[in-house]
């Protein structure tokens, strides 16, 4: 049996002849819609492509005009800052003495061991003695027979004298018996300084400590002679307090004296790091410019004073020194991610109330961890962009989401890690 569709809507059932079974009359049987249920239908049809249309322009609209995109922004930190210019320099040492002998011997002792602490006045080397005690007692034998000449010149001069007014000396006796006093008096005074001067050369012959300070090793061993203000015998550097020595710019030169001359303070501060410090530990002061700039280099010479008791600061470490600038004074700081170099001048996007990014020229400062600090151009109040900066166009509108800026670890701890340096080998070690 096949179904056909009529013109009016209707359906029809058509049996074919080799379906027919005998005795039945082929026939044509109509179904037919009423007029109304025809309405109804074509009426649910059109709605549902209306709606359909409906939804497609919809679909299109919301495609055409999408969210603004999120943003993370930040308001500036505020904290008490000081602001440093960076050097690069070394460690020297307070004093350096070179120890030599005053006197020509035979070394006879050795008072120290190599590289010790020694004091000032400490004993170190022994030149043999004995030929300068013979010359010292001779000196005062000699002191002695001067001393008793003069008595007898005084003497002689005494009696000559209560004898004069009898007459029974000559004027000019009396006036050599003077002058063999004034000579009396003065081999005297000759040999009191021979005296002293061997005095000294006995002295001489223990070599003492000039500083305090660590000695370097011996270069003359015990036995070998030496000779007067000649034979090197060691050297001693005073380490409390240390120099550090450097070298700056004519443009910090200047910069510092202006910064003094705004009522910053005098002695300026400084603070230096080693090579295996991650922070900045040792503390000081400038106590020294030199007077006048290298023309070679133009570069000012600077020396700065670092307490050292226990002598861990070795005269030619290398260190980076941190000078104080304009003092302590407030200042902004945003994540250094968030400044953005447009050719020559550095820019942060900030957000306002109605969500619109605009480009802020700023005077960026020194780096603090993984903040920088910004000199002008913002207030503390603006709204900066610090994550999602792709999406942040001049003119262009965001959704912004307001977070903490947290502080560097600056301001969280004073101490700083060393960082040990890794060693050249390794061994099993044996039990």
């Amino acid at each position: 049996m096949y179904k056909s569709f009529n013109p009016d809507g209707s359906v029809a059932d058509t049996g074919g002849a080799d379906q027919q079974g005998p005795g039945a009359a082929a026939s044509t049987r109509r179904w037919r819609v009423p007029r109304a249920g025809q309405a109804a239908i074509a009426a649910v049809l059109v709605a549902g492509a209306t709606y359909a249309g409906i939804q497609g322009f919809g679909n299109e609209a919301q495609a055409d005009a999408p969210a603004p995109p999120t943003v993370t922004v930040g308001q500036p930190l505020v904290r008490a800052v000081t602001e440093w210019d960076d050097y690069t320099g070394r460690f020297e040492a307070s004093q350096s003495v070179e120890i030599r002998p005053r006197v020509t011997g035979q070394l006879v002792a050795l008072h120290f061991k190599d590289g010790d602490i020694v004091r000032k006045g400490q004993l170190l080397f022994t030149v043999d003695p004995r030929p300068f005690q013979a010359a010292l007692a001779e000196a005062q034998a000699r002191a002695a027979t001067a001393a008793s000449q003069l008595a007898l010149a005084r003497s002689e001069y005494a009696r000559a004298g209560r004898l004069i007014a009898d007459e029974a000396v000559s004027q000019e006796e009396v006036d050599s018996l003077r002058a063999a006093v004034r000579q009396g008096e003065a081999g005297v005074a000759a040999a009191q300084a021979m005296v002293r001067q061997r005095a000294l050369d006995l002295e001489f012959t223990r070599v003492r400590s000039p500083v305090t300070g660590r000695v370097s090793d011996r270069r003359v061993d015990v036995g070998n002679l030496v000779g007067a203000n000649d034979s090197l015998l060691t050297t001693v550097l005073a380490l409390d307090p240390i120099y550090f020595t450097f070298d700056g710019s004519e443009a910090l030169f200047l910069k510092g004296k202006r910064d003094r001359q705004n009522g910053a303070a005098a002695a300026q501060q400084v603070e230096i790091r080693l090579q295996d410090e991650a922070g900045y530990s040792w503390k000081g002061k400038v106590d020294f410019t030199d007077n006048a700039i290298d023309p070679r280099s133009g570069t000012m010479r600077g020396r700065a004073t670092i307490a050292n008791p226990d002598y861990f600061l070795t005269p030619g470490m290398f260190g980076n020194m941190r000078l104080t600038g304009g003092g302590v004074r407030d200042a902004l700081l945003i994540p250094d991610a968030a400044v953005r170099t447009d050719q020559a001048r550095k820019v942060v996007f900030v957000v306002d109330k109605s969500g619109t990014v605009s480009a802020r020229p700023v005077e960026a400062g020194p780096q603090i961890g993984g903040l920088r600090v910004i000199r002008s151009g913002l207030n503390r109040n603006d709204r900066v962009v610090i994550q999602g900066l792709q999406f942040a166009a001049p003119g262009g509108k965001v959704t912004p989401r307001l977070v903490k800026i947290d502080p560097p670890a600056e301001f969280k701890t004073a101490s700083s890690p060393v960082r040990a340096p890794a060693a050249s080998q390794a061994t099993l070690a044996t039990h």
